[in-house]
């Protein structure tokens, strides 16, 4: 049995036409040697598996060919390759400059190939420069590294710099659909098409897969068989995943993702694949972008039927999505969670063509009046201003909805709704300016004093009912305006006038502001819409209420002058 050659040895290119993906820098060199126009140092940098050993070989052939040397010479006498990864001292830097004055035995011209120039050492480089900058007329320098960033500068200035680009898909796709025939092998393009995505751009990768695959499926190379055997996810998944996705079918779309855990993958394969599958349909939307499609034309047809059901604003939307998922998806904890709710929102773009907003639901008691009210067919003769405030809507809810549940509501008398006026709001939204006019409003009605009655009660009636406004307060939780109207106890006046001392301006500021409830509620008891409130403020009332022990002892003794005796006998401490 014959030794079996990987492909990257067997169809390594044997000159510059060979050269996959790199035209602008062959072209290059071969003006260079037919103009004898080439520099003494030559630097090539670039991706893995592009090319960069492989055109130093041939550069180094072609330099000392002149037409007279056998169709199999190789000049394997003029060219030396030195790896640095593992002969990066400063002695074998010496060793190659002792070697660099012998002019060659065969040729013009003796060239030394540096692979991996980068990992030479610091003190290695710097006896490498003189040389460099000054070699033979018989020897040509080329480095080759993948880190360009590492050499250090004063030897990037003495060579001539060529950068090679990784290779592009359709340009592997190419070349392997060359060495499939070669080898009598059946591909289909769009295996091939995968085969060059997973080498990201490096053709001696693109080689090792194609290797790999034919040994799984042999004659015959299938897209399935390719993504089998690479653990890639097929077109067909993103497909099926998108029409989900635009169908708003969230359940299948989930078990979609589980089936796809199922078989090995993870989510952030997914998310990303997914991403990078609205990208192509996204530049399947324009004609002059389909280019950027690097896919088989079967696939292509594919991508273009479906990017006819996708709006620009749907991919738009969904590549935020997928790409935010992409970023979190390393900081989760729960990664799994992370992708289902990005998927949950990408099949939600489309729901009914439109965005629900959900953040805010008026409730019912919102509207609900109390059951005190007043009695409009026993007391005709009434008419009052004194109409129920508007409720203030919140934040994100339009006012139509609001007045249609108003409209609703049959006109009844002002009512007493201590939960709805006891709402706080922001002091920095809209809703605060509609609170404000709200509470300025209740605080001063306006109100026809001619045709209200005015019936008489006395200080007993009207203490009985503040306790019960009081009691109310407290049955709903509202223990500080309740303590606060207990602070004094109210005095009526001759004119209907109800007057409470209170201990400080805070507790006056806190009754004021609700004192168009109670007001209410005591002119509905009483049957007199003249009753006001009068409040004022009497710091010295605060001793009634707040004692130091120290001022306690004072009045038990003022009381009784034995207490100091018994103090003083027992050496009591207050």
């Amino acid at each position: 049995m014959e030794p079996f050659i990987v492909s990257a040895r067997k169809y390594r290119p044997q000159t510059f036409k060979d050269v996959v993906g790199q035209e602008a820098i062959t072209n290059t060199l071969l003006n260079a040697i037919d103009n004898n126009h080439l520099a003494q140092a030559l630097l090539f940098c670039g991706p893995r598996g592009v090319g960069k050993t492989t055109c130093a070989r041939i550069l180094a052939k072609q330099i000392n060919q002149d037409g007279t040397e056998r169709e199999d010479e190789d000049f394997a006498f003029n060219i030396f390759e030195l790896d640095a990864a593992s002969n990066n001292s400063v002695d074998d830097i010496r060793s190659l400059i002792d070697q660099v004055r012998i002019p060659p035995q065969v040729g013009k011209y003796k060239v030394y190939i540096i692979d991996e120039v980068h990992m030479l050492s610091q003190s290695a480089f710097n006896a490498f420069l003189k040389t460099l900058e000054e070699p033979p007329k018989h020897a040509i320098f080329i480095l080759a590294t993948t880190e360009k960033h590492k050499i250090i500068p004063t030897i990037l200035s003495r060579c001539q710099i060529f950068d090679f680009k990784r290779i592009t898909v359709r340009d592997a796709a190419e070349y392997l659909k060359y060495i499939a025939q070669e080898q009598g092998i059946d591909a289909e393009e769009s295996a091939l098409h995968i085969i060059a995505q997973k080498a990201d751009g490096a053709m001696r990768d693109a080689l090792s897969i194609f290797d790999r695959v034919v040994s799984f499926s042999g004659k015959t190379l299938t897209r399935k068989a390719v993504t089998e055997n690479l653990n890639v996810l097929d077109y067909d998944t993103y497909f099926s995943a998108t029409d989900m996705i635009l169908e708003n079918k969230i359940p299948e779309l989930l078990l979609l993702f589980n089936d796809t855990l199922a078989l090995g993958f993870d989510g952030h394969h997914f998310i990303t694949g997914l991403a990078s599958h609205f990208r192509d349909l996204m530049v399947c939307q324009h004609p002059d972008t389909h280019t950027l499609l690097e896919v088989g034309e079967d696939v292509k047809q594919h991508y273009k039927e479906q990017a006819a059901k996708a709006n620009k604003g749907f991919l738009l939307k969904a590549l935020e999505i997928a790409n935010t998922c992409d970023l979190s998806y390393k900081s989760s904890k729960n990664q799994r969670l992370l992708v289902e709710l990005a998927l949950m929102k990408l099949a939600s773009i489309t729901f009914d063509g439109e965005k629900k907003n959900l953040d805010f639901i008026i409730p019912a008691s919102f509207f609900k009046v109390t059951e005190e009210r007043l009695d409009v067919a026993s007391t005709p003769q009434k008419e009052t201003n004194t109409e129920e405030p508007a409720p203030i809507p919140a934040e994100g809810v339009e006012e139509q909805s609001v007045i249609e549940q108003q409209s609703a509501i049959a006109p009844t008398k002002p009512k007493i709704d201590l939960k709805s006026s006891g709402k706080r709001v922001s002091g920095l939204s809209l809703s605060s300016i509609k609170a404000k006019k709200y509470h300025e409003s209740i605080k001063s009605p306006v109100v026809d004093q001619q045709d209200l009655p005015t019936t008489l009660f006395t200080q007993e009636d009207m203490q009985m009912h503040w306790n019960d406004f009081v009691q109310l307060l407290e049955d709903q939780g509202r223990k500080i305006l309740a303590s606060n109207l207990q602070a004094d106890v109210p005095k009526l006046r001759d004119d209907y006038t109800i007057w409470i001392e209170l201990p400080n301006s805070t507790m006056k500021k806190e009754i004021e502001r609700e004192q168009s409830l109670m007001l209410d509620y005591l002119k509905q008891k009483l049957d007199n819409y003249s009753i006001t409130l009068q409040i004022s403020v009497n710091e010295e009332v605060a001793k009634k209420f707040a004692f130091t022990p120290e001022e306690k002892y004072q009045k038990l003794r003022e009381k009784n002058p034995a207490i100091d005796m018994l103090r003083k006998e027992f050496d009591l401490d207050f």
